[in-house]
């Protein structure tokens, strides 16, 4: 599957299974916004956005939302997620602010280019 592909399932399939499983998960939508230019010469990254990103973040907010305080917490605060795509470890980071989660990571390298279920968990409790 080539990159223009790959982009498009992401855009019409992938990501809105996500949504649709985090308003599951806390009782509204979170959507996703991507950095499609950074991961414009990389179908590698491509290739493992939804398990880096996606189903790392839907398994902490599972973990944060186990009961409706924490449902009700991640709906006041986290508006919109966005993913951007970095060339090392180095570039790696988490930010939160005015109720936008952007996640960079290196998603080429796999696990060792992801922040872990955990570390997205953590991150996030700090902030709500």
């Amino acid at each position: 599957m080539g990159l223009a592909e790959r982009r498009k399932e992401l855009t019409e399939v992938t990501l809105p299974e996500r949504v649709k499983e985090i308003e599951e998960i806390c009782g509204a939508p979170i959507p996703y916004e991507v950095d499609w230019d950074s991961f414009a010469d990389d179908a590698e990254a491509l290739n493992f956005m939804d398990n880096i990103s996606c189903h790392r973040l839907n398994m902490a907010l599972r973990v944060i939302c186990m009961d409706e305080m924490g449902k009700e917490a991640i709906r006041e605060t986290v508006r919109k997620v966005k993913l951007k795509n970095v060339k090392t470890p180095a570039e790696m980071t988490m930010d939160f602010s005015d109720g936008v989660l952007e996640m960079h990571c290196a998603y080429a390298l796999r696990t060792e280019g992801m922040f872990s279920d955990n570390a997205i968990r953590e991150f996030l409790m700090k902030r709500l």
